[in-house]
């Protein structure tokens, strides 16, 4: 059924007509305060005001774990599932898919590119052990592993274990006859793994080690290309290299008649790299051939009856910001009826510790320009520095990306309250608010040579949430019975706002309206 014939029913106590702003602080948690806590450490009056204004329209909600349809809840937030939950109003698994018979379909190499982590964001070792298991029972003879070290999700070093795993594995699979090896590596955020064509030489460099089988540094084998590059860079930015045989020649190029599993079941950082494999006409950069192989992805949710589809079947016109880097789902939109999207180039061939402030001010006075002009019934924008340059785990940036995104929710804010909006204030997952790793005691952990271990990664820390503006009804706060409320909770949220209850499959609303 199109979006044209869904309905959605009057709320009894609510007004339609009234224009929300929605904003996602991205990577912004709470955590108590110490000197590792950036948020905490950050001048953010426009936040802390939120949340020492009113009691009642200030909360709490759970980003991660089974919240957002994680395994377990030991298992941090990320953007997509986040955005995914916000989006849909509903909880749905995000297990690990099997793959179905794929090796059966072709007779040359089985190609499989992911990131080499135990994260759980992006990918797990597990899973691709597991991959490599039943292609080897299902018939693959020959298999070639193409790596990105992370260093973001898990421990800056780390790589160096999990190479050491996977050659492991690999061994064991060469003594019962299959050909199987590391055939290419590189960090995650200079190799292969960018995302809404913000830098495609990122993937270029990607390519050429994996189809072509080119890249500046050549080893004999996976372990010791990842020691001596770490001599020179972290993990999430080890430049490419490609394995060489006793000639000098690269051990497994792409070639015509593979396979290629991309194997990353978070599928935003290979979108990129499909279209290179799978668009004929392709000329975002020179990919000197072109083979023909067999590409499979990890299997994509298609999800149905979002917040992104209902709005506008009730012909409310909508507004959808972000900067590129961190354009994530932002709710899902495939359905560009009455929708309108802005994309801030993010900065390239840096990283954002470099420039924490990033875009955000640029990006603040668009939005701000737009909620003036009264043009959409609801707008929905990220503020990404908390997460992005919570990533680089430099502390001292992260107050400054801190502080920045503050800034820019303020200026969005007073756009909202020259207009007699209504906001909504939330996050998609922790970062920025725990940067150091923690003993179970919750003190922080150092390394056997007194280091402190830096926390580059997301958190299992719940996100606020806030409601506010002049356009809110009298009445209107945040239930006491919704205790394990999460992101799946706020778009029935946001419905009821827009004067309209929420469809009976969504997880229960945050707020309810009690009478004067």
């Amino acid at each position: 059924m199109g979006s044209s014939g869904w309905k959605l029913e009057d709320h009894p106590k609510l007004p339609k007509g009234k224009n929300i702003a929605v904003a996602v602080l991205d990577g912004w948690g709470e955590n108590k305060p110490d000197q590792y806590n950036c948020i905490y450490l950050a001048q953010t009056p426009t936040m802390d005001s939120l949340k020492q204004g009113a009691p009642e329209k200030w909360r709490l909600i759970r980003a991660h774990g089974t919240a957002v349809g994680l395994p377990t809840d030991d298992d941090m937030g990320n953007s997509e599932v986040g955005h995914n939950a916000l989006g849909t109003g509903r909880i749905f698994a995000q297990g690990y898919a099997s793959f179905l018979d794929f090796t059966l379909l072709f007779c040359g190499t089985l190609h499989l590119i992911g990131l080499l982590s135990d994260g759980g964001v992006h990918s797990r070792l597990d899973q691709l052990q597991l991959l490599l298991k039943g292609a080897s029972e299902h018939g693959a003879k020959r298999i070639r592993v193409h790596i990105l070290t992370d260093g973001r999700e898990v421990a800056d070093g780390s790589s160096v274990g999990f190479v050491e795993t996977l050659e492991n594995d690999l061994a064991n699979l060469r003594e019962k006859g299959v050909d199987a090896r590391i055939a290419s590596g590189g960090g995650r955020m200079y190799v292969t793994m960018n995302l809404y064509e913000n830098d495609w030489d990122v993937v270029k460099r990607g390519w050429d080690a994996q189809v072509l089988g080119e890249a500046p540094h050549k080893f004999t084998n996976a372990v010791e290309a990842v020691k001596k590059l770490r001599e020179n860079a972290n993990d999430q930015y080890l430049p490419p290299f490609v394995v060489v045989d006793e000639n000098n020649k690269a051990v497994g190029p792409i070639v015509d008649g593979d396979a290629v599993v991309t194997f990353n079941f978070r599928a935003d950082r290979m979108v990129m790299l499909a279209k290179a494999l799978e668009y004929q006409d392709f000329d975002k950069f020179d990919r000197v051939r072109y083979p023909k192989i067999r590409y499979a992805e990890h299997p994509v949710n298609i999800w149905c009856t979002t917040v992104s589809e209902f709005l506008p079947a009730v012909r409310l016109s909508n507004l959808v910001m972000s900067l590129s880097l961190e354009w994530n789902s932002l709710w899902l939109f495939p359905f560009p009826e009455l929708e309108e999207y802005v994309e801030i180039p993010s900065d390239i061939g840096i990283t954002f510790n470099v420039q924490p402030k990033m875009k955000a001010l640029e990006f603040a006075k668009k939005a701000r320009d737009a909620i003036l002009r009264r043009k959409f019934d609801h707008v929905r924008v990220n503020i990404p520095n908390g997460d992005m340059v919570g990533h680089t785990g430099d502390i001292q940036a992260t107050i400054v990306g801190c502080k920045a995104a503050d800034e820019a929710l303020k200026m969005i804010l007073d756009a909202i309250e020259r207009v007699g909006r209504i906001f909504v204030v939330t996050a998609d997952h922790g970062n920025a608010e725990d940067m150091v790793k923690r003993k179970k005691s919750g003190e922080p952990l150092y390394d056997k040579n007194g280091e402190l271990q830096i926390l580059t990664s997301h958190t299992c820390h719940p996100v606020p949430i806030a409601v506010g503006g002049r356009g809110l009804a009298a009445g209107v706060k945040f239930r006491s019975d919704v205790l394990d409320g999460g992101l799946a909770n706020v778009a029935a949220t946001v419905m009821n706002l827009h004067g309209f209850v929420a469809p009976s499959d969504y997880e229960p609303t945050l707020i309810e309206v009690v009478d004067k």
